[in-house]
C-alpha cells in the first residue's frame, strides 16, 4: 500500500514538473470545460423550456430520444477528445524536450479532427450501448458490463497520444494502444496508479472542511452572506483541483506512451516508476 502511494506520488510530482514548465497547458482542460458546460446549455435548456424531460418522465424514452442522447454523447466526446489530443500533443512536445505553445496543441487537435471524429463516434456507440445494457440489465449483466468498461478504458488508454504522435484512424489507434500495452507490461497490466485517486481525496477534504464551516456558521447564527462565500470558495478550489488534476493526467498519459514507444519517458520522469502504476504490488517486490 505504502509502495503504492510512494509510485503515485512520484508520477504526480513528475508530471506537476512538466505543467510548471508549461503553465499555459492547464488552457486545454478549460476549454474543454466550457465548450461542455456550452454544449449542455445548448441541449437541455430549450428541453426543460418544453417540457421535454416531463413528457419522458411520462411516456418513458422514446426513438428519437435515444438518438438526441447519442448525438449529445457524439459532440461531449468529440470536445473532449479535441482537447485532451491537444493537451497531450503539446505535453509530448515537452516531454521530448521542446517548448510547446497553446498554438501547437490546438494544431496537432485539428490536424488529427477527423481521426478524433470517428474514435468519438466509437467511444460514443461503445459508452452508450454499454449504459443501456446496465440501465436495463440484472446485478450479473451489470456486473459484466462494469468489467467490459474496464478493459475498454485499458484498450484505450494511449488512443489519444497515438493520434496525436502518430496521426493513424482510430482503430488503428485502439490496435496500437493495446499493442504498445502489451509490450510493455502484457497481461500483469494493472491500473494501480490514479492521479484521481489522489486529488479526489483533496476534493474529499475541501468538501469537509466546507461541511464543518457550514455546521460552525449554523450554530452561530450567521448571515446567509457567510454560508454564500463558504460555498463559493469550496467550489472555487473544487475546480481548481479537478483542472490540475486532468492537466497532470494528460501530461503522465503523454509519458506513458513516451515510455511504451520508446522505453524512455523522457527527463522528466523515472522510467521505472511509470511502468510500476501499471504493474500489482506484488509483481513490484518480486523485481
Amino acid at each position: 500500500m505504502f509502495d503504492s502511494i510512494g509510485n503515485s506520488w512520484s508520477l504526480i510530482k513528475s508530471s506537476a514538473k512538466v505543467l510548471d514548465e508549461d503553465r499555459e497547458l492547464l488552457i486545454f482542460p478549460i476549454i474543454s470545460s466550457i465548450a461542455v458546460l456550452l454544449l449542455t446549455a445548448v441541449f437541455f435548456v430549450p428541453m426543460l423550456l418544453v417540457g421535454y424531460f416531463g413528457r419522458v418522465a411520462n411516456q418513458g424514452l422514446q426513438v428519437v430520444d435515444y438518438l438526441i442522447l447519442f448525438l449529445f454523447y457524439l459532440i461531449q466526446y468529440l470536445l473532449i477528445f479535441f482537447s485532451n489530443t491537444a493537451l497531450v500533443g503539446a505535453a509530448m512536445i515537452r516531454i521530448r524536450g521542446g517548448d510547446p505553445t497553446i498554438r501547437d496543441g490546438l494544431r496537432i487537435a485539428s490536424d488529427r479532427f477527423t481521426s478524433i471524429f470517428f474514435y468519438a463516434l466509437i467511444a460514443s456507440t461503445v459508452g452508450m450501448l454499454l449504459s443501456l445494457i446496465k440501465e436495463r440489465g440484472s446485478v450479473l449483466s451489470n456486473i459484466v458490463v462494469s468489467l467490459i468498461g474496464f478493459v475498454w478504458n485499458v484498450a484505450t488508454f494511449l488512443v489519444v497520444p497515438v493520434l496525436a504522435v502518430e496521426d493513424v484512424g482510430p482503430v488503428e489507434a485502439i490496435k496500437r494502444s493495446v499493442g504498445y500495452l502489451k509490450k510493455t507490461w502484457g497481461e500483469q497490466l494493472v491500473g494501480s496508479f490514479s492521479i484521481g485517486l489522489v486529488f479526489n481525496f483533496l476534493i474529499f477534504l475541501v468538501m469537509g472542511a466546507g461541511a464543518l464551516m457550514i455546521v460552525l456558521l449554523i450554530n452561530s447564527s450567521a448571515q446567509v452572506w457567510a454560508f454564500v462565500s463558504v460555498g463559493v470558495v469550496a467550489i472555487v478550489f473544487i475546480l481548481g483541483i479537478s483542472l490540475i488534476s486532468t492537466t497532470l493526467t494528460g501530461i503522465y498519459t503523454a509519458a506513458v506512451y513516451q515510455y511504451a514507444a520508446t522505453g524512455d519517458a523522457g527527463s522528466f520522469f523515472e522510467s521505472d516508476a511509470v511502468q510500476n502504476a501499471f504493474q500489482p504490488a506484488a509483481r513490484r517486490k518480486l523485481i
